[in-house]
Parts: structure tokens; sequence; C-alpha cells
């Protein structure tokens, strides 16, 4: 454990839909859902005005349109979430070379590499806190970040929730035990549904009954390591450095549900988001993957991991969705899932691929079994064909807006930027050659 409170945890507050609301002046303030916007897609983010009815991420598109009809859904831009995030990792690497992003919207930061190195008391630390969120919004327009500080990642991260939205929380060396104490055993890392009903069942609802637990009677309910890792947390002790993703040898997302997940159809709406952000994260690291990976837990709490090796490596989407389906389709998900997840390993800044190879003859047909591979935050479903919800675009006579809605040959539009107020709605054939897509 550190001796001083030196790690930072950056989370960006409901990123994806405080993207759309920053730039669609008419929504801000009202309830923005994204993600798949079809029968069978899943919220990836719902703003903090959607989530008062109940509409979350990973909720299916269907069940958040009843929970909350008069929402705005959109089904993302990429482009738009990659630049911003681009602008915040580059402020955090302005404050510390040590950074380690977990997805677009989230990164830890190492302060002890910081130059000069801040002092770690409290009023010292609220000044570097508060000048970097302050930078965050300067920088992205107008975002908002919740930030927390503590002596380890998994007390930052506590730091950053409670902080939640819009916010900082600083926690002092030695008070960590006594802060955890009153939470719920589920805000410990690996306490999912399952363990936490096990936990239940002998008595253990809070932290502080998990820091008062006897290991030894605790294994025989979860497993000796899961017991051991468990109270060391409840412990607040975790020793894991902060890691540039240059560093990473592996890339991967993954996806916990609230409920069990029994529709193939919309895992694949999933894993095809997953592999997507896998392939967006490739890219901007300039690598090439040999290995796809994917990740199960079925409803009964057992894992399964299944990989496929390319014949070269690649990070096209087409290739790592396609592969990740293949394996996913082999398993047996009769009683559903609670976790699905997609990485790629074998990485590399060389691509050797041949010249005009189909997708499927770059991949060898044997899957084999390997390990789990790190948890990410999950990005927006993939873009849907041209004029889908939200999507930018550009009039001749009206200039620049964005897609209120489409269908019957008919494309609805709001002309307003994020420097405009709410602009005005107007309605054009599908075809019209003045509207075309930015």
């Amino acid at each position: 454990m550190r001796p001083e409170p030196s790690v930072l945890h950056l989370d960006l507050d409901a990123f994806f839909a405080s993207v759309e609301q920053r730039d669609k002046p008419s929504l801000r303030g009202k309830p923005v859902v994204v993600g798949g916007v079809g029968a069978r897609g899943v919220v990836a983010t719902a703003s903090y005005e959607a989530r008062v009815f109940g509409v979350r991420s990973a909720m299916a598109a269907g069940e958040a349109r009843r929970r909350c009809p008069h929402a705005a859904f959109l089904a993302g831009r990429f482009g738009a979430y990659r630049e911003a995030s681009a602008q915040v990792m580059g402020r955090l690497r302005a404050l510390s070379p040590l950074v380690e992003p977990l997805s677009l919207d989230e990164a830890f930061v190492d302060l002890r590499a910081t130059d000069p190195v801040p002092g770690f008391d409290a009023a010292s630390l609220q000044g570097v806190v508060d000048r970097l969120r302050a930078d965050v919004s300067a920088v992205t327009g107008g975002l908002t970040a919740s930030v927390g500080v503590a002596s380890s990642k998994f007390m930052a991260k506590i730091a950053s929730e409670l902080a939640k939205p819009d916010g900082s929380r600083i926690v002092p060396a030695g008070t960590e035990v006594e802060l955890l104490q009153p939470m719920r055993v589920g805000v410990i890392p690996g306490v999912g549904p399952v363990t936490g009903d096990k936990l239940q069942r002998i008595g253990i609802h809070r932290v502080g009954d998990l820091q008062a637990a006897d290991v030894d009677e605790l294994a025989q309910v979860v497993g000796r390591n899961h017991a051991a890792a468990l109270v060391a947390l409840a412990w607040a002790r975790d020793d894991r450095p902060v890691e540039p993703e240059r560093e990473a040898k592996s890339i991967s997302v993954e996806d916990t549900f609230e409920t069990d997940l029994v529709s193939r159809d919309e895992l694949g709406v999933i894993l095809r988001r997953d592999a997507r952000q896998v392939a967006d994260r490739l890219s901007a690291a300039g690598l090439f993957a040999r290995t796809v990976t994917i990740k199960v837990r079925r409803h009964d709490f057992s894992t399964l991991t299944r990989s496929r090796t390319l014949l070269s490596a690649t990070d096209r989407v087409e290739v790592i969705s396609s592969v990740a389906g293949s394996l996913l389709e082999a398993l047996d998900l009769t009683n559903g899932v609670r976790l699905l997840g997609v990485g790629v390993a074998g990485l590399t800044d060389v691509l050797q691929e041949e010249l005009f190879a189909d997708d499927d003859d770059l991949v060898l047909r044997n899957p084999s079994t390997t390990q789990g591979f790190s948890t990410q935050e999950s990005e927006p479903p993939p873009e849907e064909p041209q004029w889908r919800p939200g999507a930018d675009v550009e009039h001749d006579e009206h200039g620049r807006g964005w897609v209120w809605g489409s269908g019957l040959g008919r494309v609805t539009v709001r002309f307003e930027t994020r420097d405009t107020g709410p602009g005005p709605v107007a309605t054009f054939r599908s075809d019209d050659p003045a509207l075309r897509l930015c």
C-alpha cells in the first residue's frame, strides 16, 4: 500500500450521452439514451435525466423505451467520442506520463510521476484535481468528470464513484478501512449477483462484515483464492501499479449484465459492439492482433474462454467480430449469460496480411481454451446504416444539423450545433441531393 493518496481515477460523467447533449443544444437537460436503437439493441449509456426513469447501461433498448418513452434514442457517433477522449487523455498525460486508460472515458493516473511532484496533503491534491477538472471541461467544450484520489487503484475508483456526478473525493491514507466498512459488499470487484447471494446467506452484507469474516470459513463458500482476494480488498489492500496502455499485452472489453441474457440476437449485438471497441483501440494504438478471444460467464457462474489464432494479424472490426461470433455460436448458452467479453492478444505493430484475402481465409479453424482477460467499459453498438438517429448531416441551404429520425423515404433533421441554440426541424426526401452525412 502507498503511504500517500497518489493514484487518481478520472471518469467522464455519462460520457456518450454527455457528448450528444453538448453537441445538440435541444437535448441539454433532457433524457438521452445512446446505443442500439433497433428492437434488439442495447443501451450503451444513458444521461442522468434518463437514469431517473431506471434506464441503465446494458439494458435492452425496448425496455429503455418502455421506461422512458420521451427520451432521445441515438445510435452513437464514434468519431465524436474518440475526439473527446483523445482531448482528455492528452490532458492526463500532460499531468503525468503514467496514465492507464481503461476505456474512452476512464483512466488511472500515477501522481508520483508528475513533474513537479505535488504535495500529497489535502489542499495540494485538491488544487491538482480542481485544475484538472476545469481543464477537462475547457478542452472538451463542457464535459464533466468525476475524480477520485487515494492510495490505490481500488480506493481511487471507489472515491470517484462517491464523487459522481461532476465532483471529486480525496481519501486520506489510513482512512480507507473506515470508509469501506458501511458500504454494501457489492462495491468490491468480484462480488457479483451470485457471490453476493452466497455472502448474504452467511450474514455478510457490508464490507465491515467481510473485514470481520474468517477466511477459512469464507473459503468454504466462495473458494480459497476468491476468499483471500475479497478479504484483502475489504481491508483496502491493493498494490497494483498504474500501467500505461502502450505496455498492454492484450486489449479486451467485457459487459456484465444485471439479469441473465438468453437471446443470441441480443448477445450478438453486444459482441459486435465490443469487437468494434477492441478494433478502435487497436487502431488508436497502431497495433494488430493475432488472436481473438471471447469470455462467457454462464447462469451458473461457470466461465468459459475460447480463442482462435489468425493466419495474419489484423485490426479490422469485420474480422474480429466474425471470429468472436463464430466462437460464441459454438457454446451452449441455453440458460443465460451473466457476462460476455471480446479480447485480442498477440499484439504487434507490424501487419503482414495477405493482399485481398477474404476474412474467413485469415482464420485458423481450431478454437482453443485460453485464460481470462481484463474488464473494460463498454462502447456504443456498431454504427447503423445511413440516416441513423443522431448522425451529423449538412444541407446546402440550412447548414449543419443532425438526424432526428428517418423512414418511409424521408429524413427529419434538426439544424443546430454545439455553438447555437436549439434549432429548427425540417424533413427531406432521403435521396435529396442537398442533404449529406458529415
